[in-house]
């Protein structure tokens, strides 16, 4: 992400209100654990995607498609992996708390990915 896109915060919506509900979660008595599982593995796989995503900008179209499909796939595996493990080692009610938020972050990461155009489409081309 370049750091004059005026969308910064829009594009970060996900990872802005996992943050934010955490005191909520918290002062309401829910399943902390399964919060801290699920909010750190969707913060830790969203920076990551960010990451390959970034890199994989300085390949060819066919690359990028690789890239990002094998990064999507690996986000999916780990939260899946993150929700089973807290569910199976805490309460159950922690691993609904993961699962319930990791969809909650998806739904708004989606919605935001569909409707903000991409960074790179906005620079002029050459």
């Amino acid at each position: 992400m370049p750091t004059s896109d005026p969308l910064i915060f829009v594009r970060y919506m996900d990872v802005i209100l996992v943050v934010l509900a955490a005191p909520f979660v918290i002062l309401m008595g829910g399943p902390v654990l399964g919060y801290l599982v699920g909010g750190g593995a969707w913060i830790v796989t969203r920076i990551l995607g960010a990451v390959i995503e970034r890199q994989a900008r300085g390949h060819s179209a066919k690359a990028q498609v690789g890239w990002n499909f094998g990064a999507l796939m690996g986000r999916a595996w780990v939260l899946g992996i993150a929700i089973l493990v807290v569910g199976l080692a805490g309460e159950r009610e922690d691993g609904l708390m993961a699962a319930l938020l990791a969809l909650v972050a998806f739904t708004v990461y989606l919605a935001t990915t569909l409707i903000l155009p991409r960074p790179e489409r906005n620079t002029p081309s050459s």
